[in-house]
């Protein structure tokens, strides 16, 4: 009997090339952790003259870069014993965390506690709850009340057997999680010329540990910190650590803290300089992505490529600029893409006409 097909067609697209390094999970989702695409932003580089690029921490599994942390955590805590099978994991949160914990929480068979603000977006609770974690949105408190979601989180691990307090704000795995994955991959995909790396800060891990890594591998690398407003780390950085000044508030979720975490202190001295961006700024920049990159991120990504392209000014032409690209839009369509949020903050008429026609259409 004859085959049907002799010969295998060789059947080609131009942006397409088959990866014969692409990873392979045989650890379930667990292996599915990093590995992301570094994407040039092609509009804005041409724009700027130099090389801007978007680590695309959307595509993790739970949706984020924080899934690099939230594994990074459990692994360590079972490997020093402080946690143990049919434990609980807890941790506060302003989402992404918690989502990427509540994965990880999941395939290992533990329990996830979470207390995040209640300010958050719907969609991360709702998530949440749906990988079977259990939620306490709770009142926006300062750090240094006894009500602050993350004292309230190590309160209910302290209080339970077998429960660990990831605390990514201050336990410095977080940052370690940054210097054995996403450092290396970044200073690998670029064959190690990374002229500028910039993100924001929530809980200051990724910024940390990939600025710690890169500047490892060269110390003429340029590390940025670029903040929205109500951040004190602006300040903190101009002033060479003299103020935590901070004013006004932002839109973006999880960003923009009022106090110096671990994980910043422990390499704040490797920043080279800070910017203070406007959120409306940060939402145009969202929409541009979307229009002329065709990049659907969240806020925190829009304000980091803000930051390269500030970044971008202070390198010399030509030169490549890494950010964080956090997570994708999809959590908070209901406020960036809501004409009445964005006009309640006052951002909807600086928007420009053609961009709010097409984007701001939910009311």
């Amino acid at each position: 009997m004859s085959r049907l097909f002799s010969t295998t067609r060789s059947i080609k697209i131009a942006s397409y090339t088959l990866n014969k390094n692409s990873i392979k999970s045989d650890n379930g989702i667990l292996q599915s952790v990093g590995n992301t695409p570094l994407i040039k932003l092609n509009k804005l580089s041409e724009e700027i003259g130099r090389n801007i690029y978007g680590k695309a921490e959307w595509m993790n599994p739970g949706g984020s870069v924080k899934d690099r942390a939230a594994l990074f955590f459990i692994e360590k805590a079972e490997e020093r014993g402080l946690i143990k099978s049919g434990g609980t994991i807890v941790e506060g949160t302003a989402g992404n965390t918690g989502i990427g914990l509540a994965h990880i929480c999941r395939s290992k068979g533990y329990k996830c506690v979470i207390y995040m603000p209640n300010t958050q977006s719907p969609a991360k609770m709702e998530t949440l709850r749906l990988l079977g974690a259990e939620v306490h949105p709770v009142p926006v408190v300062p750090f240094d009340n006894e009500n602050n979601f993350n004292h309230l989180a190590r309160k209910h691990a302290e209080n339970m057997e077998n429960a660990y307090w990831t605390n990514q704000f201050d336990n410095l795995d977080n940052k370690d999680a940054h210097i054995a994955s996403t450092g290396p991959e970044i200073y690998n995909q670029l064959s190690g010329k990374v002229d500028g790396f910039v993100c924001s800060s929530g809980s200051g891990g990724t910024w940390s540990g990939i600025t710690e890594y890169l500047k490892s591998q060269n110390a003429n690398t340029k590390s940025f910190i670029v903040e929205p407003p109500g951040s004190c780390l602006y300040s903190y950085v101009k002033t060479k650590g003299k103020s935590l000044d901070k004013e006004g508030g932002s839109f973006t979720e999880g960003i923009g803290q009022g106090r110096v975490t671990g994980n910043v202190a422990a390499n704040i001295k490797l920043c080279d300089d800070s910017f203070l961006i406007p959120d409306q700024e940060t939402i145009i920049m969202l929409y541009r992505l979307i229009e002329e990159e065709g990049i659907f991120v969240g806020g925190t990504a829009a304000l980091n490529v803000i930051g390269a392209i500030e970044a971008a000014k202070l390198l010399p032409e030509g030169s490549n600029i890494v950010t964080i690209l956090a997570d994708s839009a999809h959590k908070y369509s209901n406020k960036i893409f809501s004409k009445k949020f964005l006009m309640d903050k006052g951002l909807f008429e600086g928007i420009p006409v053609e961009l709010r026609e097409k984007y701001a259409i939910l009311e």
